[in-house]
């Protein structure tokens, strides 16, 4: 049986991090990744999905990503990037593995998968949230007989053609997503509050500086009351939806019914189909058996879980690190946790 001083869950960019970070350390680790190929989360998202950012703030460390034709990058350009970024540093990824279950047993984790089990010493959980799609609950949804899917399901437009569409979600996703599907079909757009679209000249740039300076004091920076990690970046597909004036948000409606939604008024509308760009949930259900979930959450100190300190979660939002869920955020705590994990090993040496 062979045991590994570190197994990373999720072979993403946040795992990529962690392993980049450890590729000089001396320890024994392995990569167990879900997908057939590297990209992990990127793999399901839609077609035309653009980065906020150019490549100079879209990269992981170590090695910039490539300039691309346009300003943002595409899905598919950063997927390429992924697969260049694991096979420049040949980080040891065992493929089309997915852990179903973690346990411990006298200070040895023990990885149940498709493959068989795993074991080791420490664990790095990088599932992220694309797996664990957040859909808000809505009366009579059930009886809801048009189509309905989640923006992870999203591919391209072509599904909607002539349609009416409903696309549920006031951030980045919803946005682009919208603008899309109003060039072939008829949209409403629901969200919770109005919109906030950030100001043409606030990109990811920004957004950069603020996961930087807010890792190190989130309490002095300012910026961080300005803008929001939720608002609207104006790439290139929601700059067109707003030249053609389709962002016309309305709030909530009050339940389903069989051919569409009643209004709060009474009002009833038929749509075809509905989109939901509700964002996501952490995906940690292969960490219950250790008692360390409740309320989708695992108390950490910084990255690393206070109930079970051989455990690190990096890669799944403010509370593993301010904007860790991101690009330019995941590098800052992906450091830490390395440096934490040699410093675990160095102790027991």
């Amino acid at each position: 049986m062979k045991i590994y001083d570190l197994i990373i869950i999720g072979g993403g960019q946040a795992g990529l991090s962690v392993a980049y970070f450890l590729r000089r350390s001396g320890l024994d680790y392995l990569i167990l990744d879900d997908q057939d190929e590297a990209g992990g989360a990127w793999l399901h998202y839609w077609d035309s999905l653009k980065l906020f950012s150019p490549t100079d703030y879209s990269s992981l460390s170590g090695w910039q990503m490539p300039e691309t034709k346009e300003e943002y990058p595409l899905r598919d350009e950063f997927i390429a990037y992924l697969k260049a970024y694991e096979a420049r540093y040949e980080f040891a990824v065992q493929r089309n593995t997915l852990v179903h279950r973690v346990t411990k047993d006298n200070a040895l984790f023990k990885m149940a998968t498709n493959n068989g089990n795993f074991y080791a010493k420490t664990v790095v959980s990088a599932t992220g949230t694309a797996k664990n799609p957040y859909l808000p609950s809505y009366p009579n949804q059930s009886t809801y007989q048009g189509v309905q899917l989640h923006a992870v399901e999203y591919r391209n437009a072509d599904l909607f053609k002539d349609q009416k569409v409903m696309i549920i979600g006031g951030g980045n996703s919803g946005a682009q997503i919208l603008s899309e599907v109003s060039k072939i079909a008829k949209t409403t757009w629901v969200t919770l509050d109005p919109p906030q679209f950030l100001p043409e000249n606030i990109d990811g740039r920004y957004l950069f500086y603020q996961a930087n300076s807010s890792f190190f004091d989130a309490t002095t920076d300012s910026f961080n009351r300005q803008v929001s990690l939720s608002d609207i970046v104006r790439v290139e597909s929601v700059r067109d939806g707003l030249e053609r004036d389709v962002y016309h948000a309305v709030r909530p409606f009050a339940s389903f019914y069989k051919e569409g939604v009643v209004w709060k008024n009474g009002d009833r509308e038929i749509f075809d189909a509905v989109i939901w760009c509700t964002g996501f949930k952490p995906n940690l259900q292969h960490l219950e058996a250790l008692e360390v979930v409740e309320n989708n959450h695992i108390a950490t100190k910084a990255t690393r879980s206070i109930k079970e300190p051989q455990l690190w979660l990096v890669g799944y939002g403010s509370w593993t690190g301010f904007a860790s869920g991101t690009i330019y955020g995941v590098g800052k705590t992906a450091r830490s946790t390395a440096r934490e994990l040699k410093a675990h090993f160095k102790k027991r040496l």
